[in-house]
């Protein structure tokens, strides 16, 4: 990857003319089965682009209660967009059509905003990268269709999506008018997202990504990089999802450790610690070498990625049980 960022043949992007970001764009909305696509410089600015490409200031965005957009987005759409997010409670993340349908607006209501969008996270991160079935997610689209408004995808990682359920991206992608993906999560990129879509929505995407100040220059070395995870790291996500269901079965066995094995579908691994404090048990891994992310008092999160080999796993898991035998005790 590095070899292919170094040898990036670049141009000046904000002029449309780095060969390499034309090249990624290109190969993106073709997977994605898009007009257009716009690389940006993370997966948090895609979301926000097509959000603000999708609705006016005023108008308002369904999306599930956990959605990334929502909890993990420094407040952008509001803040930058004047478009509030109408929350979804759910249980796995996965919002049913019928929910989708009473969260929706009256157009006939002047009391209230104006539905313009859907947004659906595919996996879904808060609830530990489970995948969206290929039916809910069509379900979705048909209510959405019905009142007239658009769907955004938070595909951040549609790439393990489609693995863990053999499917194309295209096929997962073409529920949704936008769809973002990460190429520096699982694909294993430096930095960067790509977002597609209708060739007038992705236009008015890069009109917002420049007015945010997010115009490329010679970014080619970095779409480099993305392109060579597309050719080489896309079919190894499968090592991935096994590493984290042995990670997460084997942390099932542990005392004082609370995980649902049904949500552990592709490469996150989220689990209570009803022993200890979550910062506590993760500083006490971090001491031991295996490092982790403290979601809320209880809550863990582990991440399978490349590089991780199935020793390193069972690493992980004497750590865990250490922790908490004697951390915890």
């Amino acid at each position: 990857m590095r070899s292919a960022m170094a040898d990036a043949e670049l141009g000046d992007d904000v002029f449309g003319e780095d060969p390499t970001i034309n090249r990624l764009e290109e190969r993106a909305a073709r997977l994605m089965g898009k007009e257009a696509a716009v690389f940006v410089a993370s997966g948090t600015m895609g979301n926000l682009l097509a959000v603000l490409s999708l609705a006016r200031s005023g108008q308002e965005v369904i999306a599930d209660a956990d959605a990334h957009v929502f909890m993990s987005e420094g407040g952008g759409v509001a803040a930058l967009g004047g478009i509030q997010l109408r929350q979804v409670p759910t249980e796995a993340g996965v919002m049913s059509a019928d929910q989708v349908r009473d969260a929706m607006r009256p157009t006939d209501d002047y009391h209230a905003p104006l539905t313009a969008a859907v947004c659906v996270e595919n996996t879904h991160n808060r609830h530990g990268g489970v995948v969206w079935p290929l039916a809910s997610l069509r379900a979705v689209r048909e209510a959405a269709d019905e009142h007239g408004v658009a769907v955004h995808m938070d595909g951040a990682r549609i790439f393990n999506a489609a693995v863990a359920q053999g499917l194309e991206v295209g096929e997962i992608a073409s529920v949704a008018d936008t769809v973002t993906f990460c190429l520096a999560k699982g694909l294993g990129a430096p930095v960067g997202s790509v977002l597609c879509g209708s060739a007038g929505a992705i236009d008015r995407a890069r009109r917002w990504r420049k007015a945010l100040g997010g115009g490329w220059r010679e970014a080619g070395v970095l779409a480099a990089a993305g392109l060579w995870a597309l050719d080489h790291m896309v079919d190894r996500l499968a090592e991935d999802h096994a590493s984290a269901r042995t990670l997460a079965e084997g942390l099932a066995e542990l005392p004082g450790i609370s995980i649902p094995l049904s949500r552990v579908q592709t490469n996150i691994v989220r689990f209570e610690v009803t022993s200890m404090g979550a910062a506590e048990f993760v500083a006490a891994c971090r001491r031991h070498g295996v490092l982790g992310s403290a979601t809320g008092r209880r809550g863990v999160r582990f991440v399978t990625h490349f590089g991780i080999e199935p020793e390193h796993v069972q690493r992980a898991l004497d750590a865990c049980l250490e922790v908490v035998r004697h951390d915890g005790a």
